[in-house]
């Protein structure tokens, strides 16, 4: 996996998607899992945004996640909740733990920050082979909204000590045979006019077509196969500005 998340750009997201912030995800998440008892695992579960409001309304989440920030991040969120919560430094593609789970769930589109299309694979095949005979995977996946190669979008963010925080995000390649793009996020920090922090983050993502999608579930074992769109269950997508949730069933 390519994109990482660092101190800065980790900042960047707790400031801009704080814990329970929702696109209609963490309601979603949270209807489709209200009848697990067992045991689910978050892969990419980054800063907690999603898992700690799961833990909070009664689930047994457990996360993994890359990034050393984001994880940190997390625990300190959990922590201001008095919440436990046990998290994994580890990767989706090739994590190997010595427990199976009864739901594992990717929101937002954090699987697609796999750019290599093997590697994507073997991470569904990891996450089938940590489910249980009848376990759930639910996944979000969304389509790339510009193929527009040097275009440049601009952010900014006001710290509560006063700093700011610019974002420069620059298309640099797309590779449509391939399937993703590559950007490049400058992200600067700034503290009465001066420049004190500054990170440069590639970051590819992946897309894929709903029929590709799920012929990539069905050969790798999982059967009962829904697509979503917009978290409106049983809702298929109709424009590609859609946010697309599969649901799959490991059967044996």
């Amino acid at each position: 996996m390519s994109s990482f998340y660092g101190k800065l750009s980790t900042e960047v997201y707790d400031l801009d998607k704080p814990t329970g912030y929702s696109f209609g995800d963490v309601e979603y998440y949270k209807e489709r899992l209200s009848g697990v008892s067992g045991h689910i695992l978050e892969p990419a579960s980054g800063t907690g945004r999603i898992l700690i409001p799961l833990i909070e309304a009664g689930l047994h989440v457990e996360g993994l996640d890359m990034s050393t920030e984001m994880m940190e991040v997390c625990r300190e969120r959990a922590g201001e909740r008095n919440l436990d919560i046990k998290l994994y430094e580890k990767s989706m593609v090739d994590f190997k733990l010595p427990k199976t789970f009864e739901a594992i769930i990717v929101p937002a589109g954090s699987f697609l920050l796999i750019k290599d299309r093997a590697e994507s694979i073997e991470a569904i095949t990891n996450f089938y082979n940590h489910l249980q005979p009848g376990g759930r995977l639910i996944l979000d996946l969304f389509l790339p909204d510009s193929f527009r190669i040097g275009e440049t979008k601009y952010r900014s963010w006001k710290t509560q000590e006063g700093d700011l925080i610019t974002l420069q995000d620059t298309l640099a390649e797309v590779n449509m045979l391939e399937q993703y793009t590559l950007s490049y996020g400058r992200y600067e920090k700034w503290r009465d006019g001066s420049l004190v922090q500054t990170e440069l983050e590639p970051f590819s993502l992946r897309w894929y077509g709903v029929e590709e999608f799920r012929l990539i579930l069905e050969n790798t074992g999982f059967d009962h196969i829904t697509v979503s769109a917009d978290y409106q269950h049983g809702t298929m997508p109709v424009n590609p500005e859609q946010a697309i949730t599969f649901e799959a069933i490991r059967t044996n």
